[in-house]
This record gives structure tokens, sequence and C-alpha cells, in this order.
């Protein structure tokens, strides 16, 4: 079985095919992203209160009945584009990484070489497309009082009030968390994918969603760490959770966490995250490899003719 966006495609129809899978993958998935950034942002309130958010269906309800349908879809736009850039990015590194290594001479493991390429891809497309994630957090942590109007807006706001630097707010958790984490990913998505014999693509399917669970488990907190320092700045108390603390540095953050929280509190949306992660992955990798090959196959037809 050849490895994922194998040397033989183009550089072209691996950037369509992980544009492709990116797209249809964040649409699909978008309301479990919503749920799951709004967990990750609960703070405990007064004990007398009960929390606002609790578990993927009732959440799901509050949302719809305080927000309406779209609600579910908050953040959609830039996430749209933040899927299409990072999965057109992380597919073609993890290509080329490969390629390097294997032309390199260097006496590398199977599954020591996806881990290297699949960290550099994540690292790279990660710290690439990172402002479009901030924006998305910070759209899907809008209540029904909207701190963005729209796009453009959230830009224009965030640079005149945090400057560029206000664009990465996060970035080393989110590049520290990514960088294991796809390592992770595809060395046991090639190497589950290899053992799994399902027609039609549903091999591909089921090694990545068994590769996303894995591997989001094993880096969660500064998942949840990076989405605490995301909606941090002068809009901090302007989201549905008004009592987000002001958060410095990832240790600093993890510490704070524990402290006010608990060790569980690194964990919270945990649950809907593994949701989430495997069937994202699924569709990512089943829509990846199969527009890969109708690309490719498209590319072969204009040889021909």
């Amino acid at each position: 079985m050849t490895r994922v966006g194998n040397e033989n495609a183009s550089k072209r129809s691996v950037v369509m095919a992980g544009a492709i899978a990116g797209l249809v993958s964040r649409f699909i998935i978008a309301p479990l992203d919503v749920v799951k950034i709004r967990l990750q942002l609960q703070i405990p309130p007064d004990p007398t209160r009960a929390p606002l958010y609790r578990g993927i269906l009732p959440t799901m309800r509050t949302i719809v009945a305080q927000e309406g349908i779209t609600g579910l879809w908050k953040g959609n736009i830039p996430a749209e584009l933040l899927y299409l850039a990072y999965g057109a990015s992380q597919f073609l590194t993890y290509q080329q990484v490969n390629l390097l290594i294997s032309r390199s001479g260097w006496r590398v493991p199977e599954s020591a070489q996806n881990f290297l390429a699949g960290a550099t891809a994540g690292g790279l497309a990660t710290t690439f497309t990172y402002p479009l994630d901030l924006l998305r957090t910070r759209f899907a942590a809008q209540g029904e009082q909207r701190v963005y109007s729209s796009l453009r807006y959230s830009f224009r706001h965030i640079l005149t009030h945090e400057g560029p630097s206000g664009f990465f707010r996060g970035l080393g958790a989110g590049v520290t968390q990514i960088v294991p984490h796809m390592g992770l990913f595809f060395m046991t998505y090639e190497l589950s994918r290899q053992h799994l014999t399902f027609p039609s693509g549903w091999s591909d399917a089921l090694a990545g969603g068994f590769a996303a669970a894995a591997a989001k488990a094993g880096v969660f907190p500064l998942d949840l760490i990076r989405k605490r320092l995301q909606v941090q700045g002068p809009t901090r108390l302007r989201y549905v959770h008004r009592n987000i603390p002001v958060y410095a540095g990832i240790y600093a953050t993890a510490r704070d966490i524990v402290r006010a929280e608990g060790a569980r509190g690194l964990y919270k949306g945990l649950w809907v995250s593994l949701v989430k992660a495997a069937p994202l992955s699924a569709v990512t990798m089943w829509t990846f490899e199969r527009s890969l090959k109708t690309i490719r196959w498209l590319e072969e037809k204009e040889i021909v003719l």
C-alpha cells in the first residue's frame, strides 16, 4: 500500500486533494467543533449555579435555543479557509519531507520516517494558518452578543487593538501540541491501514479515525491551553463565557488551570474532541485519497488527449 500523498503524485494534485479534503471535512464536523470550543473555554461558575454547557447534545440544544441553528456553524468561514489552507499545506509538506528522507539515503525506520514527516507537516501548516485558527476560535466563542461582525472587521480590530502579534496568541502551545499530534497521527495511520483490508476506501477512513483518536488523547491538554490563550486580549470578557481568567504562557496557563479546576480541568471537552476527531480524520483521509486518485486520473487523461 502506497504512503499518503505518494511519491508519484504531482505537487498540484496533492495540494488540490488536500484542499478538497479540508473543505468537506470541516463543513461536516463544524457543530462538534463549536461545542468543543465552548466546553474548553467554560470556567466553573459560582457553586450555586449550574454550568451553561454540559455534555455534547445538551450543549447543542442550548446553542440552538439561544442562537439558532446557525450558531452551530459560528466561525465557519475562517474555519473553512483554515482547513482549506491547512489541508493543502499539510499533505504537500508530508509528501515532500518523505521524499527528502527517502532520497537522502538515511536509514530511518518507516514508522520513524512517517512520524518525522507528519510532525514537520503539522508544525509548518499550523504556523502558516494560525491566524485563521485564532479567528475560528474567537468566532466560535461568540454568543448572542457578537464581538466581531465580520471576517474583515475581525482582522482590522485585532490589528488595531492587539497588533500583528495578536494573530499569534497561543502559537507556542499550538505548535507544541501539533508536532507530536501529527507525528503520531501519520505514523499510526500508515501503520494501521496496512493491516486493514476493507473495500472502497473504508480502510483509509477507519485508519484515519483510529489514528486521530489515539493522537488527540495524547496531547489534549495543550489543545485546551491553546484555546484559552487564543481568547486573551481586549475582547476576553465579551464572549459567551465572561469569566475567562488572564493567562500568560503555556506552563503558567496549565498551572493556573490545575489550581483553579483540578487536573481534570485540562481535559475539558476531551470526549467531544474525540467524538469529533475520529469522524473528522476519517472523512479527511477518505476524501483526500479519493480526490487524489480522481485528480491523477484527470491529469493522465489530459496527457493522453
